[in-house]
């Protein structure tokens, strides 16, 4: 961990922070006053922007805790390293994200994208519910991707599962809507809100590099950080949105219907199940039977 002492200011945790959307939502949060809490698995090169972030922002609390979000042992320690200096947490960014162009498994056994898209960021959020501040918002980065993904559960702990990059990437990104509106229902009547979004095609390490080469040609499809940035922000410090929960917000801040699948209950709760499973930990809140009016 490194960074100043912590201070008074509102705490922003952060994942996903070197570059890109992450990088751009640090700099502009650290301006708007809030102590940001930098969760990188690459310390020295979150060293490197929170250098440049403090050139900017002399005065702003920055500070960085080591988290792989692919190691469950990783985010456990994260977890518990936040939790004992940076509480009460009012805002929490699910960020992070890769897809691997090839069949690997996380250290616990589970499909690596999936493991970091999903796993790490579902642990992290229900380890770090008891330090949110009572008003806090959640905001968690999805796809617009997830149309197109199915969930296949039984594959993702099965070395042996047939393996295509795009269709990893976007079960990855349907889990993160399915999480997103499944933890909505578990926090309805409490103040604090659970969003989602859909940033845009963004010029970011995420994309393949021809594309980035050709980035010029296709403008505006392919927007840049600061514009792929937008939603995030805009769910993170807009008022507007203060008593929203349980929505998919496309790259233009509107609300979206998602897909049928993310939609589903029973595939949520499945799905839900599942991670508790797999991330081994226990229930905080049983959702309600009833049917939902949040997706």
């Amino acid at each position: 961990m490194s960074g100043a002492a912590p201070s008074t200011a509102p705490v922003a945790v952060i994942t996903g922070t070197t570059h890109g959307i992450g990088r751009i939502c640090a700099r502009e949060l650290a301006r708007a006053g809030y102590s940001i809490v930098m969760l990188c698995r690459d310390v020295p090169a979150a060293e490197a922007v929170r250098a440049g972030l403090l050139s900017s922002h002399p005065q702003a609390p920055i500070h960085i805790v080591h988290c792989d979000l692919a190691s469950l042992a990783s985010v456990r320690a994260c977890a518990t390293a936040v939790s004992a200096q940076f509480a009460p947490i009012v805002r929490l960014i699910n960020n992070a994200g890769m897809v691997s162009m090839r069949h690997r498994m996380s250290v616990d056994g589970f499909e690596l994208t999936f493991a970091t898209n999903h796993l790490g960021p579902f642990l992290l959020t229900e380890l770090l519910r008891g330090s949110l501040a009572p008003d806090a918002r959640i905001i968690n980065l999805a796809s617009r991707v997830h149309y197109k993904g199915h969930l296949e559960l039984d594959q993702v702990a099965n070395p042996r599962a047939r393996y295509r990059a795009q269709q990893a990437y976007a079960q990855s990104k349907l889990a993160n809507v399915m999480h997103t509106f499944a933890l909505a229902r578990r926090l309805a009547g409490q103040a604090v809100t659970v969003n989602c979004l859909h940033p845009g095609v963004v010029a970011s390490n995420l994309l393949p590099r021809w594309l980035r080469l050709i980035k010029p040609l296709l403008s505006p499809l392919i927007f840049d950080e600061e514009r792929g940035a937008a939603t995030t922000l805009h769910l993170t410090l807009d008022d507007a949105v203060d008593h929203i929960s349980g929505q998919y917000f496309d790259e233009h801040q509107q609300i979206q219907r998602a897909s049928p699948l993310a939609c589903d209950i029973e595939g949520q709760e499945a799905l839900w199940q599942a991670s508790l499973q797999w991330c081994a930990i226990a229930p905080v809140h049983t959702a309600p039977a009833a049917r939902s009016e949040l997706a």
